[in-house]
């Protein structure tokens, strides 16, 4: 098994130096102060950063905030994929696109800036941060629900209690685990559950995990082990982490968690497309990825990446025509090899890397989204994140 470090670093997952829960206005007034200084501001003409903006001088302006690694990143460097996708819409639809990358949190900035929004779009609002933002009043619905004949239904209703965030990509949370690992297990991490890593220090040992304080995809995390818990096996919750927390790793991130995978730690929290990433890259069979199987059924946690239209753009019909653009299959077919997620148009057809890679099928999985509505899992994360932190620090 090779360090995690030898990758070529995959799509930096989103961080948040904070989270809204319950108290959704009270913590995002907190926030903006942590995030107003953290803005990158990028323009696109024909390519990326440094080359102004694009278009004409004559053409309107749209402002989109999203996250420096869309489309595999970095934000705004000339010839990558998400130059070519902004320049693309720019030369068809005859408009100037400016493109924030934003480091802190998306939800707090747009708060920050309701009564005089700077920008058009935002793209990357998850599972838990999209029914955040349209609590607060921050969207408004997009206009052409004909784009979403080829969306799963399951996706948007995950995502978006209102109808103002469109999914544009999915994936399922794994936990990675390397071939050594395997052999040494026997093979029954590839069939295991959330208990058996409660019941057995020497794994809960060799795991790696986000902080659900301080990254997304440990928010998520937490919310797959909760439901778990919760729907499957109506047990409390906290079990696992009372057993678990004095040996298993805290990472501040997704890339710090999955730099460490395979030396020192043979497990992290990651996602089940990692062994298409590693074939691509030279490097399959090197580890592989497992939901929790519980009695031959598979549960795991659906993430979900949305765009929606901030209220009080004042270019709501070019807005629309991106978000039309973004679901087109042109931009939709190269989620999987720059996002490493699968696209939510499902007309697109996988690059033939995610056969190879013999990944876990995203319809064999039980979503546990499904437990709760969007709103239902904003306002419990507060709960559970309270939770959770009182029990690290015990």
């Amino acid at each position: 098994m090779t360090s995690g470090a030898t990758l070529p670093l995959r799509r930096a997952r989103l961080r948040r130096p904070g989270r809204l829960g319950t108290a959704l206005i009270a913590v995002a007034i907190a926030l903006v102060v942590i995030v107003a200084s953290l803005a990158l501001y990028y323009s696109y003409a024909g390519g990326c950063a440094g080359t102004g903006e694009s278009g004409n001088p004559g053409e309107p302006t749209i402002t989109i905030y999203t996250y420096s690694s869309l489309l595999g990143g970095p934000c705004c460097t000339s010839g990558t994929p998400a130059a070519g996708v902004f320049s693309n819409f720019s030369s068809e639809y005859h408009a100037r696109v400016q493109v924030d990358c934003l480091s802190g949190n998306l939800v707090s900035t747009l708060y920050e800036q309701r009564n005089n929004p700077a920008a058009d779009l935002v793209i990357g609002l998850d599972e838990i941060t999209a029914p955040q933002a349209e609590a607060l009043g921050l969207l408004q619905p997009y206009s052409d629900p004909a784009d979403l004949a080829h969306i799963n239904s399951s996706l948007v209703a995950a995502i978006s209690t209102d109808g103002e965030v469109i999914p544009y990509e999915y994936g399922y949370l794994a936990i990675d685990y390397t071939n050594a690992f395997y052999n040494a297990t026997r093979g029954a991490i590839a069939n295991s559950t959330f208990a058996d890593f409660a019941a057995n220090s020497s794994w809960a040992r060799q795991l790696v995990y986000e902080d659900p304080t301080t990254s997304i995809t440990g928010e998520e995390f937490l919310a797959w082990e909760v439901l778990y818990y919760e729907s499957v096996l109506h047990e409390n919750w906290t079990t696992f982490w009372s057993k678990v927390l004095p040996y298993a790793t805290a990472a501040p991130d997704w890339n710090t968690a999955f730099d460490e995978f395979g030396a020192p730690y043979s497990m992290v929290v990651s996602y089940t497309t990692d062994p298409a990433y590693a074939t691509y890259y030279g490097q399959g069979g090197t580890f592989n990825s497992t939901v929790t199987n519980d009695n031959g059924t598979l549960y795991g946690w659906k993430t979900i990446y949305g765009i929606g239209i901030v209220k009080g753009s004042g270019h709501v019909a070019l807005d629309n025509e991106f978000i039309h653009y973004f679901l087109s299959g042109s931009v939709q077919g190269q989620l999987p090899l720059t996002e490493w997620e699968y696209p939510a148009n499902e007309t697109v057809v996988l690059p033939p890397v995610y056969a190879q890679a013999d990944l876990i099928p995203p319809s064999s999985i039980h979503a546990l989204n499904s437990a709760l509505t969007p709103n239902e899992l904003a306002t419990n994360m507060t709960g559970w994140l309270s939770t959770w932190e009182s029990l690290a620090s015990a």
